[in-house]
């Protein structure tokens, strides 16, 4: 059973998430939840706020694209099919020294059908825990990089739009305003 995506205009996407600190059989069921919900709505990842939860934890799943992206994970380049999909767990993001940033469209399963040009770095290290409190690093760029940044962003209360330049977002501005009626009224 999947569990109900927020869109944007509900609070909780504005909200901080409280740090992961029990690491039991419960958090592991709402990951998989979380999994299957990303899976259902075609997306690359999900924060815990976009199923109306507050709390340090999204998933990442990239086995399926076609993008060019490198990573290394705790000093080792594993297949994607061993670590994805990725549950992350209270991530502390560091930009790459002397990274270039790259403006890319981005979507949101909070913002369905909407997409729009952000500026983000190309490369990053997240240090995170896993599902079961194991602690780890990642160092990624591209498609990765971009998707851990999107879903840490809902983390913190951020979204998409708030990266968005004045001119990019006006193209977007009706369908982002046209949302957050739809969201008002649905929740009547």
């Amino acid at each position: 059973m999947s569990l109900r995506l927020v869109h944007y205009n509900d609070p909780i996407l504005r909200k901080k998430g409280e740090p992961i600190a029990v690491f039991d059989a419960d958090l592991r069921a709402f990951a998989r939840e979380m999994i299957a919900t990303m899976h259902e709505a075609a997306g690359i990842g999900l924060a815990a706020q976009q199923v109306n939860v507050a709390r340090q934890l999204c998933v990442v799943d990239l086995r399926e694209s076609e993008e060019d992206f490198d990573w290394l994970l705790d000093g080792a380049h594993p297949p994607l099919s061993l670590f994805m999909p990725m549950i992350i767990a209270n991530p502390v993001i560091t930009i790459a020294k002397d990274t270039s940033n790259e403006v890319v469209e981005e979507g949101c399963l909070s913002f369905p059908e909407i997409r729009g040009d952000v500026k983000r770095p190309e490369e990053i290290a997240v240090k995170f825990q896993d599902e079961n409190g194991v602690p780890h690093t990642l160092i990624c760029n591209g498609l990765l990089a971009r998707c851990i940044l999107h879903e840490a962003d809902h983390l913190a209360g951020v979204l998409f739009i708030d990266h968005m330049t004045k001119k990019n977002y006006a193209k977007i501005n009706e369908a982002v305003q046209a949302l957050a009626l739809a969201t008002k009224a649905a929740a009547k």
